[in-house]
């Protein structure tokens, strides 16, 4: 799905835009690497948290989106946010 978000052009793709994006109000939901780092980690969720995008974990984010290296994408479109939170939400279920 993420792969489809970016081909759409709905994702904010790497953790400063992906921070960025929620701070200015264009992104509810995040999805982080789980092998990104402490300072990357933290700095994502006090944004998702200040801000109330959701914010879930999952192994290579970016190879999901189609850019290597990426440790954080961000949903810009709320319809595709939706959809992405539900796959996560019903694979943790």
């Amino acid at each position: 799905m993420l792969g489809l978000c970016a081909r759409a052009g709905k994702l904010a793709c790497g953790a400063d835009a992906a921070a960025q994006a929620v701070r200015k109000g264009r992104a509810t939901l995040v999805v982080l690497d789980r092998s990104a780092g402490p300072n990357t980690r933290k700095m994502l969720k006090n944004a998702c948290e200040s801000h109330g995008a959701r914010l879930f974990e999952a192994d290579d984010v970016g190879r999901a989106a189609g850019r290597e290296n990426r440790m954080a994408v961000a949903v810009l479109d709320r319809a595709m946010a939706d959809r992405v939170a539900e796959l996560f939400d019903q694979e943790n279920a």
